[in-house]
């Protein structure tokens, strides 16, 4: 069964690191999907660049509208995911609190599904 286990951080952290701490927690982060992809779980994986540079749109009778990042509201935002393949949901929680990101950030797990449910 997929799961996805979500990196939500908060949104100002990332600029707070110097670039050589930036690169670090990435290639700590690169190495734990090494990791799951040499233990046969990891179907995809991607970091998102920062919120400032997102939009979000909603269609309200018909009528879309797009709010460009940064978003002053956001208390999180989602760094990136893992979309791994575990048997059970404590596979994918044990999963997640091997991930790096679990000593700065949020690590979400979430079962894939339809999302009438």
């Amino acid at each position: 069964m997929p799961y996805t286990l979500l990196i939500v951080e908060e949104p100002g952290q990332r600029a707070t690191r110097t670039p050589a701490q930036g690169e670090a927690v990435y290639a700590r982060m690169l190495a734990f999907a090494d990791e799951l992809q040499s233990e046969g779980v990891l179907l995809g994986v991607q970091s998102l660049a920062s919120q400032t540079e997102g939009a979000r749109i909603r269609v309200r009778d018909g009528q879309p509208t797009v709010l460009d990042g940064p978003f002053a509201e956001a208390k999180e935002m989602v760094g990136g995911f893992f979309l791994v393949d575990c048997r059970t949901r404590d596979e994918a929680v044990a999963l997640a609190r091997r991930c790096p990101a679990a000593e700065w950030a949020t690590v979400e797990v979430r079962e894939t599904g339809p999302c009438y449910r």
